[in-house]
């Protein structure tokens, strides 16, 4: 087994932290938009659903596992929770410690820079671990080692939340077919043949998307009892009747959304042992 993980990690290593600088957490990163103009006060509506379902409470132990900028470190402080962050990028850490220093947050226990697969607390430490974001850049060798480590730090009776995009089955399958529709209408320079590239830092970064299947499969092999599910932005569109006709199937009639809506959320609990 051992000897298979080497040859894994030899031929698909980890996305370099390099990769992930100053301009990708303040230019293509999920919510930097709301980031740069609240500074970090409010959080993108993508960010804001996952952080609702974790349902952090005044007291718990919450660790935001790849914390980026450290907006949800912030708000879990705002609630009362003791948060910790780690993230594999300097340049995340440096800038969640500025947002912390600047806030002067007390409930903000440390930010420190470590890799998922290796988190440096105690075993059974955290009510919350949470993955906003995360699992699309961890390959499925290292997906398995941080939910496994994920798994140990948690109590008992703790939960771990994962939210991540796109839906893997949207990108392969259903985007083909948006694509060309669009083309069709015209408007083809919006939607390049790698949906990856709309977002051109994502070509590098994301090597791991996930189904709700696939996702629930995953957390299962890990030792987690999860409850996996689907969801999408709002589309706020002009669009004729025919249109909204087609969009209001594709999005909630099985099996269509299975392929159409865009998003992955997972809460899982520890199985017993």
């Amino acid at each position: 087994m051992a000897s298979e993980d080497r040859i894994r990690t030899a031929e698909r290593p980890p996305v370099r932290p390099e990769r992930y600088d100053e301009e990708y957490f303040l230019s293509a990163c999920e919510g930097y938009a709301e980031f740069i103009a609240s500074e970090g006060a409010h959080l993108s509506r993508r960010l804001r659903q996952a952080f609702a379902v974790a349902a952090v409470s005044p007291g718990m132990r919450v660790l935001d596992v790849g914390c980026g900028r450290g907006e949800i470190l912030r708000h879990c402080a705002a609630l009362g929770a003791q948060a910790y962050g780690i993230d594999y990028a300097p340049v995340a850490t440096r800038i969640a410690r500025m947002l912390i220093d600047d806030e002067a947050t007390g409930g903000i226990a440390g930010v420190y820079q470590a890799n998922a697969r290796h988190l440096p607390f105690p075993s059974r430490t955290f009510d919350r671990v949470l993955m906003f974001d995360l699992v699309e850049h961890l390959h499925p060798w290292e997906l398995a080692q941080t939910l496994a480590e994920a798994r140990r730090v948690l109590r008992p009776d703790g939960r771990l939340i994962i939210h991540t995009a796109p839906n893997v089955w949207y990108d392969r399958y259903a985007y083909p077919v948006v694509r060309l529709v669009r083309l069709l209408m015209g408007q083809g320079e919006r939607y390049p043949k790698d949906p990856r590239a709309i977002i051109p830092a994502n070509l590098d970064v994301h090597v791991n998307e996930q189904s709700a299947f696939s996702l629930w499969r995953t957390l299962r092999r890990a030792g987690f009892r999860p409850q996996v599910w689907l969801d999408t932005p709002p589309q706020h569109r002009q669009e004729g009747l025919l249109f909204r006709a087609a969009r209001h199937v594709l999005f909630n009639w099985p099996p269509f959304r299975w392929f159409f809506e865009r998003e992955v959320f997972a809460v899982a609990e520890p199985e017993e042992v």
